[in-house]
């Protein structure tokens, strides 16, 4: 598992642009991203102002959604406040979870989903509903849910 800042605020901003469409797709355009995001550069992403979002506005290799692209931004500056608060985002995210990895399968949210989410709403952040959270605790190993069929499943140590 991953627990750098740079990672995480990676996936978080990719899994927000995922919200109401395939991580496939999204994905595919990951390498676009990371041009157009200064390589999720935290700095810079948090100093991004209308001159940029005109840019990511009309860079057809991103998906060109303003409530997202203005919500990437905000949730930059709200991420940096959290990493301020409790030292990285990692620490932030284990006093929900602890250290312990939620081996689940066939889900799309689960208590530590609907928390983590609440509270980033309640701290400003969008696109952040129980699902995308869920999905980005995938994304950084916090939840392991490959099915039995997967070659990539592994039962709970």
């Amino acid at each position: 598992m991953r627990t750098d800042d740079g990672y995480l605020f990676e996936m978080l901003i990719l899994e927000s642009f995922q919200a109401g469409l395939s991580w496939e797709c999204v994905l595919n355009k990951r390498e676009s991203f990371r041009r157009a995001y200064d390589d999720f550069d935290l700095e810079k992403v948090c100093r991004y102002g209308e001159e940029k979002i005109s840019q990511l506005m009309n860079n057809k290799e991103l998906i060109r959604n303003k409530l997202k692209i203005n919500a990437s931004i905000g949730n930059s500056r709200i991420f940096k406040e959290i990493v301020g608060e409790c030292g990285s985002f990692y620490n932030y995210l284990k006093a929900f979870a602890g250290d312990e990895i939620i081996f689940e399968t066939d889900r799309t949210t689960n208590a530590l989903s609907d928390a983590i989410s609440d509270d980033l709403k309640k701290r400003g952040m969008k696109f952040v509903g129980s699902t995308i959270v869920y999905s980005f605790l995938q994304a950084v190993g916090l939840i392991y849910s490959h099915d039995k069929d997967c070659f990539l499943f592994r039962e709970k140590p």
